[in-house]
């Protein structure tokens, strides 16, 4: 695949309504389940948030602060369908997505438009209500459209990465094709394992945060998991 948005599309395609990525949160019990269909409407919401919400395209910046989870899953690949370049080391960017928690901490705020995400059980939005400046993702990217086609070139998809590097990289992990994995994202942070390896072998991703370790055989069977990563 040319880009990152094509191979995800590519796997929604095989199967929309399979389950695609399921979370896990056990600290607060939440489990989330998103089928091919409904990731990708959200991937495209995202998508249409960047392009005709903040004007980016191919050449801009993301700035992601966000740890594994199935919102960062599509501020990641709305990103990279934009053809928005993800930054996740802090560096100099046209549009921030950051955690609620981050946001309260006091680290210096980057300019441009920022989104908070509180991470919280239903796609709940920040409470009470976000810092000053600050866009409550879950609130402001239901308003934009749940259609998403790329228009021109896509920038790279890290800095001096491009997405068929990062597809590379990916496919490299050589997970067996369809399997079903299971990963423990605080171990795993990066996205090339959590996210982007599953899809490239037309997988599935069973993703967990807090993960309590003594559940994770028992998840891993009754989700049918064939390859774990934690």
């Amino acid at each position: 695949m040319d880009t990152i948005g094509a191979l995800f599309s590519a796997v929604v395609r095989a199967d929309p309504t399979r389950p695609l990525l399921t979370y896990y949160d056990d600290a607060s019990g939440e489990r989330t389940e998103l089928s091919g269909a409904t990731l990708a409407n959200w991937v495209a919401k995202t998508a249409n948030l960047l392009v005709d919400g903040s004007g980016l395209g191919s050449g801009d910046t993301a700035a992601v602060q966000l740890p594994p989870h199935w919102q960062t899953a599509a501020v990641l690949l709305g990103c990279w369908s934009a053809g928005v370049t993800v930054d996740m080391e802090g560096g100099p960017a046209d549009v921030a997505f950051v955690a609620a928690d981050v946001l309260s901490s006091g680290s210096a705020r980057p300019p441009g438009d920022v989104y908070g995400l509180a991470l919280a059980p239903m796609a709940a939005p920040i409470r009470p209500a976000p810092p000053p400046g600050v866009q409550d993702y879950v609130v402001a990217v239901r308003a934009y459209g749940d259609q998403f086609r790329p228009v021109g070139p896509v920038g790279p998809a890290l800095p001096g990465v491009s997405h068929g590097e990062m597809a590379a990289r990916a496919m490299d992990r050589g997970l067996a094709a369809g399997a079903r994995v299971l990963v423990d994202g605080d171990a795993t942070p990066d996205p090339v394992d959590w996210l982007l390896a599953p899809l490239a072998a037309g997988g599935s991703i069973v993703l967990c945060r807090h993960a309590d370790t003594t559940k994770l055989a028992g998840r891993a069977e009754t989700e049918k998991v064939t390859y774990r990563l934690d």
